[in-house]
């Protein structure tokens, strides 16, 4: 594990880097507006990705690496990010943009135009918790890339039910919520819903050729 210091036109960036030994790939995966890359579903990709010849690029926008609680707006967002691609690019390989949250509208947003591999899309807030009407599905469907989305079933930011039909494929963690956390009661572990993120991802890796 390395970390590296980028500047941006929103400030400096941090990306931690975990590698694999032989990598085909690399996921540069953002955090949301509330977290930071210590997220439980971001830690187990970085885990186990490697193994599967994907390397895996944590990356902290400008915001959290100046030690802000407040995300600033999607605009300065997707600069931070627009500003940490080079990086990202520079081993040769094909990158996929990847994020939880906030940081998975990020990805949406800026696939396209910055050449992303594909799109890989935790926790998609596809509205407002309490507020269907404000949906940002247009951002998800404009991706312009293969698309992931891997969604909680019980996220209150849009359940996998809400979601739009559209050309993206999505796996649901059941009875997970916009952490990916599950009650004690439910009939799967945390260990297992982790497992049914990781599995997933690794395996749609593999489709994308």
């Amino acid at each position: 594990m390395t970390t590296e210091i980028v500047g941006t036109d929103a400030g400096d960036a941090r990306i931690t880097w975990h590698r694999a030994r032989k990598a085909r790939l690399v996921l540069a995966a953002g955090h949301g507006a509330g977290g930071g890359i210590e997220a439980r579903d971001l830690q187990a990709l970085a885990r186990t990705l490697p193994a599967h010849g994907v390397s895996v690029a944590l990356v902290e926008q400008p915001w959290r690496v100046a030690g802000k609680k407040l995300a600033p707006a999607p605009k300065t967002l997707d600069t931070g990010w627009r500003g940490v691609w080079p990086a990202l690019a520079k081993p040769g390989l094909p990158v996929i943009s990847a994020g939880r949250s906030a940081g998975a509208r990020v990805a949406c947003r800026t696939a396209a135009e910055l050449g992303a591999h594909a799109v890989l899309a935790l926790s998609f807030p596809l509205h407002p918790p309490g507020k269907p009407e404000k949906s940002r599905a247009g951002e998800l469907l404009g991706a312009g890339v293969p698309t992931l989305v891997v969604q909680g079933g019980n996220d209150p930011f849009g359940k996998p039910a809400e979601f739009p039909a559209g050309d993206f494929e999505l796996v649901e963690v059941a009875h997970g919520d916009h952490g990916f956390a599950v009650p004690k009661r439910a009939e799967i572990t945390q260990e297992r819903a982790l497992e049914i993120i990781t599995e997933g991802v690794a395996e749609w890796i593999v489709s994308l050729g």
